[in-house]
């Protein structure tokens, strides 16, 4: 069952990149229109230099992954290369046809491939790699929607595609591309909202083995059945829309019989982070 469900993950992956690469080859390269982050970085490049746009998205997000790696997690990485290479395979493979005449139509559908996808990614436990990864590196030590993080680093991208082009048409209906994706990814992704995770266990060791080495905090509380009179431990926990699909995993790993309760969060006061320094 655990396997079926990391094969289901990987197509829905493998689904998300081909969401970007038709994002990419269908919407924006037709007409010269920048995506944000590292694929706009390997647009720029492609469209100056003879290099191919394809590798330089891959080459462009070695170092990111590196990075990613020792920061977010084994899981979260090998989902992310996942995404990197099947969105460099399918653009290699999908040919590059303008789909839409209109500049800002493309824009607009572009932004809308491309936040699907790489929303996808993300809920599945992975990214789309690029800045997708700082975002998240980000959003890990600070509260911001991560959508609004890659807009504010995509910026910059547009900032030099405006300098090296001079056409500022191009440059704003990027920016219109980049802020729809952005916005995509929030409604899709929602890693700020907050959840409270409450379990009723009586394989309490082994959840806390899985639990304790993730950034949040666990409470444990002693419980007693009201009908059956029989004790039991609670644990509580606060954590993010993103991270529950993992923290689920670990339960029904550890104790598929485990009663849990998940409420969304309004607020939190106090160390939300284990490792707030």
């Amino acid at each position: 069952m655990l396997r079926l469900r990391q094969i289901g993950n990987y197509l829905a992956v493998i689904f998300g990149s081909a969401m970007i690469a038709c994002g990419f080859n269908l919407f924006l390269v037709p007409h010269r229109l920048l995506s944000g982050g590292v694929s706009g970085l390997a647009m720029l490049v492609g469209y100056f230099t003879p290099f191919n746009i394809s590798l330089m998205y891959l080459l462009f997000n070695v170092p990111l992954l590196v990075a990613g790696w020792f920061q977010l997690g084994r899981r979260f990485i090998i989902l992310s290369i996942l995404s990197v290479v099947s969105t460099t395979w399918l653009m290699a493979l999908i040919p590059t046809v303008t789909v839409a005449s209109d500049m800002l139509l493309a824009s607009v559908f572009g932004g809308v491939l491309v936040g699907v996808g790489a929303g996808i990614s993300f809920r599945m436990g992975g990214s789309s790699g690029g800045f997708d990864i700082l975002g998240s590196i980000i959003t890990r030590y600070r509260d911001f929607p991560i959508g609004s993080v890659l807009v504010g680093l995509n910026g910059l991208v547009i900032l030099a595609a405006a300098y090296f082009d001079n056409n500022w048409n191009l440059a704003l209906a990027s920016m219109i591309s980049i802020y729809v994706s952005g916005k995509v990814v929030d409604l899709i992704h929602v890693s700020h909202i907050k959840v409270t995770v409450y379990i009723v266990t009586t394989r309490t060791e082994e959840l806390l083995e899985q639990l304790l080495p993730l950034q949040r905090g666990v409470t444990k509380i002693k419980t007693e059945g009201a009908y059956s009179h029989v004790e039991r431990d609670m644990l509580m926990t606060v954590t993010t829309r993103y991270e529950l699909a993992e923290l689920k995993r670990i339960i029904k790993t550890s104790d598929p019989q485990a009663f849990v309760n998940i409420v969304e969060t309004v607020g939190v006061m106090g160390s939300f982070r284990k490792r707030s320094n």
